[in-house]
């Protein structure tokens, strides 16, 4: 049986991994989200402060959705780079 060599790092298995475990909660809740989107194919009217819009169920939710993800994405940037300049 051959053994590994000892120079060759160990390596970490793969849900261990901090970029993976960060990452793994939001497609979990994003498939679910997006099952849950997709699912409602009603019209609906939505009123945008003055004019009042009709538009399938989905689009509506599919938007905030998205604008969700982006309020994230600028939050975790924010926070990150925020920590990043503080002297230590």
């Amino acid at each position: 049986m051959a053994q590994p060599s000892r120079d060759h790092k160990a390596r970490k298995p793969f849900l261990s991994r901090p970029g993976v475990r960060r990452f793994l909660p939001f497609v979990l809740i994003s498939a679910v989200a997006l099952i849950f989107i997709f699912e409602n194919r009603s019209d609906v009217e939505i009123r945008l402060l003055v004019p009042i819009v009709t538009m399938p169920l989905w689009g509506a939710l599919l938007i905030a959705w998205g604008l969700g993800v982006l309020a994230c994405v600028f939050t975790v940037r924010r926070r990150s780079s925020r920590h990043s300049r503080q002297p230590r």
